[in-house]
Order: structure tokens, then C-alpha cells, then sequence
């Protein structure tokens, strides 16, 4: 008589089945994605993820470029100021947080010597960033060194001026459309 093993040897059958495993959300957005579904917002609710998460995955793949949120690694530039941030800023404690700040403020104040006003919003909008993910990640120490700092550079800021402080060429034009 013959075993249930060489029963399924004899009639052709392969050895025992390994158990499938259990599709991910990664392969999932990935086979979406390569089969038409290309935004990241449909892609986010037919998986049941987040669009940030999607939006990782899909750059990491190389599929998508251009996509930025506040979880966006600093690793993916956004513009021509990015290079002067990437992969140097950090929260995993007051000493990354304050290292980050002095990072954050030496640019600030290079831009501002610059007039580079773009560069300054490039540096505040790094500070609001590294903030917001400290602070959602339970860091809230680490999160207010960031804060005092964004505090500080809005109470210094100028919000009036007289029309013959207007230098910029730029400012000007905007202030005359």
C-alpha cells in the first residue's frame, strides 16, 4: 500500500506545496502602479496606505520623481537647496536636534547675507519639517529645539517696510503687479 507521499510522487505531483506568502503593500502599489494606476492618492486608498508611504515607495523604485511631503527624505532633492540639507539633519535626540538647528541657522544666515530669499524659505521650511517629525514621533523635547528656533526667526522677521527700503529687483516687480 502506498503513502500519501509516493501516492502524489507516483501521479506526477510535486513535492509539498510551500505556503504563499502574503502579498505586500510595497508589491502591491508597485503592480498598480505598472498597470496604469499612477496616482498616488488612488493608489493610497486601494491599498489602505498613506499617500507619503506610496509616494517613498514609488521614488525608491525609481518610478516616480517630484513627489514631496513631509516624510520625503532629505536624500531626495527638491530644488537647488536641498544638496545643502541632505542627510544632515536628525531628531534621535537634543544633541541631533540642536546640531540640526546649528545646520539649519548657518544656512539661514549665509542665505540672508545673500539675499537669497528663496534659500532663507528653503531653510525655515526644513526647520518646520524636522519639527513636525519630531513632534509626531512622540520627540517633543527634541521638537521644541526646532520650534524656538522657527519662533524666533518669525519674531525677527520684517513684515513692513518703507518703499525706499525695496531693493530687490524682485520684490519690486512684485510689489508693482
Amino acid at each position: 500500500m502506498a503513502t500519501g507521499m509516493q501516492r502524489k510522487k507516483q501521479s506526477g505531483a510535486s513535492e509539498p506545496q510551500q505556503k504563499t506568502r502574503r502579498v505586500s503593500k510595497k508589491d502591491q502599489i508597485l503592480a498598480l502602479f505598472m498597470s496604469g494606476i499612477n496616482e498616488v492618492e488612488d493608489l493610497a486608498m486601494i491599498t489602505g496606505s498613506r499617500p507619503s508611504y506610496v509616494g517613498s515607495i514609488l521614488q525608491e523604485s525609481g518610478l516616480m520623481k517630484g513627489y514631496f511631503d513631509l516624510y520625503t527624505s532629505t536624500a531626495h532633492p527638491m530644488n537647488v537647496y536641498s544638496k545643502f540639507f541632505a542627510n544632515k539633519l536628525g531628531f534621535k535626540d537634543m544633541e541631533a536636534a540642536r546640531e540640526s538647528i546649528e545646520i539649519i541657522d548657518r544656512l539661514y544666515r549665509q542665505f540672508e547675507f545673500a539675499k537669497d530669499r528663496a534659500g532663507q524659505h528653503h531653510a525655515l521650511s526644513m526647520a518646520l519639517t524636522m519639527f513636525d517629525r519630531a513632534r509626531w514621533t512622540g520627540k517633543g523635547e527634541e521638537a521644541d529645539i526646532f520650534r524656538h528656533w522657527l519662533m524666533a526667526r518669525l519674531n525677527e522677521a520684517e513684515l513692513f517696510r518703507d518703499e525706499e527700503e525695496v531693493g530687490d529687483e524682485e520684490e519690486q516687480r512684485l510689489l508693482e503687479e
